[in-house]
């Protein structure tokens, strides 16, 4: 195995592979490159007309973490079309896992054998094989997360990779013999739509890749994930409950409610009150995103403003959060018109889903959004902030080099604004939400306190998504819905909150029109969570066992294990014609010392194991 850079100068020849038009890799300047110098974490390689890679491969604990940056050494300016954040050669491997993603069926595991890619090497060594994925635009857990895991099911060997990307990127698998490489980065020119100008004396850096080894998948997962690094805001370090009122309201908050719900929620142990989307709606625009954008609290739902509801949230002991999608603006506000501030491409505002894009490069755009988010936490008292965000920019936008670079640029400034936000208010808490779980990858997941696990608030799926997550972000950021409604049985209720185990227990729904027998539950599960917080915390995930293929109709049952030390929470659910689930099969050398939920004899069902040896 050996760590280089994969780059391309615009105009260098392709490899003649049949790579043309399939990758940008191995081409010209690639090949040409020798070391210059080689230390431990870094081999600096030299191009032939004089420009400087630096391949970083530096071991950090468990994991290598990889970058690249480009210096151009030379009197005139070079055109990147390709710069790796990582690439590996020299890999035996026959096997591939990927996490795939939609919305709402986020992280389903994608297994494949190279040989079901018609990825074998060819007969003689001219002929490159490639598998090239990746996502385009400003959503980057759209269709894949930015990771993979390769398998020598030969040797039992395991490596895995995930990119710290928030706007396009790639990974790439090829061969010519019997070893694979794997490379990744920014999305390329072919790919991405991205070319870079580096100016003579100037030098480019890519985002960050981490890299781990192991001897399962499992363990390659954890030690990917415990490789985050997220900027956890003080009042969340102990992981409290919270409750959304978005699945009550559905967009339409009101005072009444959330003071019905702030006088259910004394003295639970749930320490948050959010209030989502709608709370800015005029009487002429009825819905919660045509409007979004001029982020004035709405006169008809909050006569006496906003600040008013987050009063009556504080004076229940409760910390007061707010919904913000400030990146977009709605059809019905002021700035969707306002070109100035907004994003473009080819000369034409970006628009989508009836949004538009603020262009957060701008400094008049950060003015703006002081005025309208920063002042409006600082001034109303809100301590927790749910940064949602609804559709994608796409391929890239106008104002660099190339509207692939466009893209990359406006997605860091995204985040410096995250990262403002906490320089401004050190204690508060950011929800990373995008439509439910598109921007669920380590750059944005490192600063925010947790983040929306889906938008499947009340799917039968929610098992199952939930556990995905585990092999991808920390499960102490992982916020899960437990929707609880009147009319739900006690399966169905404890079916939710056994769910919200794998992660971070969050309400919603009426729970101020439960029974006291249903709310009974809901504190039960509360103060079971306060006991086995610690090992969602900082366990591993040693077992994730399911059988279910189609998770709009889940059948069969799913079984995840998580062990710290002497101590481990066994969750198990069921699903259409799933009952009575092997759990015995996991339970060798632990003892149940505690459990909630309900029996796993019918479909449908969860329950929960404190466990110990």
């Amino acid at each position: 195995m050996e760590f280089y850079t994969e780059w391309r100068l615009l105009g260098d020849e392709h490899d003649g592979s049949f790579g043309n038009g399939s990758t940008l890799a191995r081409g010209e300047s690639v090949r040409n490159m020798r070391v210059k110098s080689e230390a431990e974490d870094c081999t600096v390689f030299e191009g032939a007309k004089g420009h400087i890679i630096k391949s970083y491969h530096k071991k950090l604990g468990n994991v290598i973490e990889c970058k690249s940056v480009f210096e151009n050494a030379t009197a005139e300016p070079a055109r990147l079309e390709l710069l790796s954040s990582f690439a590996i050669k020299g890999i035996k491997a026959d096997r591939i896992h990927r996490a795939a993603s939609f919305w709402s069926a986020e992280g389903k595991l994608v297994s494949q054998d190279l040989s079901k890619l018609d990825m074998e090497r060819a007969w003689a060594s001219h002929g490159l094989r490639i598998e090239k994925f990746g996502q385009l635009g400003s959503m980057p857990v759209k269709k894949w997360f930015p990771f993979l895991v390769v398998e020598n099911s030969e040797s039992g060997d395991f490596l895995g990779v995930q990119l710290h990307c928030g706007s396009s990127w790639q990974i790439e698998i090829f061969r010519k013999d019997d070893f694979i490489t794997i490379q990744g980065g920014i999305a390329d020119r072919d790919y991405g739509h991205w070319s870079k100008t580096v100016n003579a004396g100037e030098s480019f850096e890519t985002p960050k890749a981490v890299v781990a080894t192991g001897k399962s998948l499992a363990e390659v997962c954890d030690k990917l994930v415990k490789a985050q690094h997220p900027r956890i805001a003080e009042p969340d370090k102990d992981m409290p409950v919270i409750f959304n009122e978005y699945c009550t309201s559905w967009g339409n908050p009101t005072l009444e409610n959330l003071r019905k719900t702030a006088k259910r929620l004394q003295g639970t142990g749930v320490r948050y009150l959010v209030i989502d989307s709608g709370w800015y709606k005029t009487k002429t625009c009825s819905d919660w995103f045509s409007g979004a954008g001029d982020w004035n609290p709405s006169a008809e739902l909050f006569p006496n403003g906003i600040k008013e509801a987050a009063d009556v949230i504080s004076s229940y002991g409760l910390i007061p959060g707010i919904w913000f999608e400030f990146e977009t603006c709605g059809s019905a506000s002021k700035i969707y018109n306002k070109t100035d501030y907004l994003l473009s491409r080819d000369g034409c505002s970006v628009t989508a889903g009836g949004r538009r894009f603020l262009d957060m490069r701008k400094p008049q755009v950060w003015e703006y959004l002081d005025e309208k988010v920063l002042s409006l936490l600082k001034n109303s008292g809100f301590g927790y902030v749910k940064i949602d965000y609804n559709e994608t920019i796409g391929v890239g936008v106008d104002g660099a080099e190339s509207c692939g670079e466009g893209l990359r640029q406006s997605v860091e400034a995204t985040r410096k604004y995250f990262a403002h936000l906490s320089d401004e208010l050190p204690e508060l808490v950011i929800e990373n939400c995008s439509s439910g779980g598109h921007r669920l990858e380590p750059s944005f997941m490192e600063l925010a306190s947790m983040a929306s696990f889906s938008d499947a608030h009340e799917c039968n799926s929610i098992p199952l998504i939930a556990a995905n997550l585990h092999r991808l972000i920390k499960p102490e950021q992982s916020q899960i819905w437990a929707v609880i409604r009147a009319n739900a049985d006690e399966y169905r209720i404890n079916y939710l909150l056994t769910a919200s185990f794998l992660g971070r227990l969050c309400l919603s729904g009426e729970i101020f029109d439960l029974t006291d027998e249903q709310w009974q539950l809901c504190r039960n599960a509360i103060d079971f969570y306060s006991r086995i917080k610690h090992i969602v915390k900082d366990g591993f995930t040693s077992v994730i066992d399911t059988n279910v293929k189609d998770y709009s109709k889940p059948q069969g049952c799913q079984i995840v294990l998580r062990e710290l030390g002497n101590e481990a929470l066994l969750i198990a659910h069921t699903f259409e014609n799933g009952a009575n689930p092997p759990v015995e099969k996991h339970l060798d050398g632990w003892r149940i010392k505690e459990k909630f939920g309900s029996d796993l004899n019918g479909d449908f069902r969860g329950c929960a194991y404190l466990l110990e040896k």
